[in-house]
């Protein structure tokens, strides 16, 4: 085991399925001889060299297109958009080819392609650079979406991403970077995609959440219980498909529940998890479903983010009107 961060498990979980299989392709904008903007690629060109990580230019609609066409040769392709919030250049690629072509073809052609690209607020960068777009992916039937919360997660999460068959959107939250360490096993392993995980016990209360809101949850669940509540956390880590087995069991445990997302409450996969709670459990619950969402407004520049994210503080404010309704 290994103390690391999770870009350093990133990096390891590359490394490992490009050691691997010589299918695997790592491009996108400066992942080569730079190693990537966040140096999530940092050595590999010199570890694996530039006919399998290279640069691309600076043209995300270009990076869509040759991951589809690398992947119909056989190649297993895990391109890089810099940052998630340029995804509108290459949603075509995503939503027009990649996640229709095993359909399309009748089974002769599948698209096994990861594309992965930071995401996410609390790092303070320029506009378009952390919105959470997840909900334009989770709308896309044909694609499966992987947010890992934990360096652990992410490289189990990503090379279970890199061998899938189909594309994966692998979206890894900017303030989780670097912000802190996990004991991560330095050989390989995979954790299987659409599994959610229970990241703390309880049983007084359900929080759902994905992304850096579940260790906001986690923040949340501890100060809870110095006031006396059992809180239990679910990470979801796949938001496409939802792991529904896991949230149905824990919320008929706790008979309450919250959903976390840092999106805007419009962009609705916690929206989504509500209405399947609501379909399959309302009978075990004691307490309506709320969720915990930033406002419906453009994400805001650098000095209003810290307002306008949701914190653990909201957290714990809509879990007491939960617990005490």
């Amino acid at each position: 085991m290994a103390q690391m961060t999770m870009i350093q498990a990133i990096t390891d979980a590359l490394r490992t399925e490009l050691k691997n299989d010589e299918n695997v392709l790592v491009f996108g904008e400066d992942v080569g001889n730079n190693g990537g903007v966040f140096r999530a690629t940092e050595g590999l060109q010199k570890e694996f060299g530039e006919d399998r990580v290279f640069d691309t230019p600076l043209a995300e609609s270009g990076i869509g297109g040759l991951a589809v066409g690398l992947s119909l040769q056989g190649f297993r392709p895990v391109p890089e958009i810099q940052f998630f919030g340029f995804v509108y250049e290459v949603m075509d690629s995503i939503s027009g080819q990649l996640s229709r072509m095993r359909f399309r073809t009748g089974g002769a052609f599948n698209a096994p392609v990861t594309i992965r690209s930071p995401f996410g607020g609390g790092v303070h960068t320029p506009e378009m650079h952390a919105d959470s777009l997840e909900l334009l992916m989770t709308s896309t039937p044909g694609v499966k979406v992987v947010i890992p919360s934990t360096p652990y997660d992410a490289k189990g999460l990503l090379i279970s991403a890199i061998r899938d068959n189909d594309p994966v959107i692998f979206l890894e939250h900017m303030k989780l970077y670097r912000s802190f360490r996990g004991e991560v096993p330095e050989e390989e392993y995979t954790i299987p995609l659409g599994k959610a995980d229970v990241k703390r016990e309880g049983t007084d209360l359900t929080i759902i959440a994905y992304g850096a809101m579940v260790q906001e949850s986690l923040k949340a669940a501890e100060e809870l219980e110095k006031e006396g509540h059992s809180v239990e956390v679910v990470d979801l880590r796949t938001v496409q498909p939802l792991d529904i087995e896991t949230i149905i069991a824990s919320v008929e445990k706790t008979n309450r529940a919250i959903v976390v997302q840092e999106a805007q409450k419009q962009a609705g996969i916690a929206a989504n998890v509500v209405a399947e709670i609501t379909e399959r459990a309302i009978l075990s619950l004691e307490a309506p479903v709320l969720r915990v969402a930033a406002p419906d407004t453009v994400f805001p520049f650098s000095q209003a983010e810290t307002v306008w994210l949701p914190n653990s503080k909201d957290i714990m404010e809509t879990a007491k009107k939960v617990l005490n309704f």
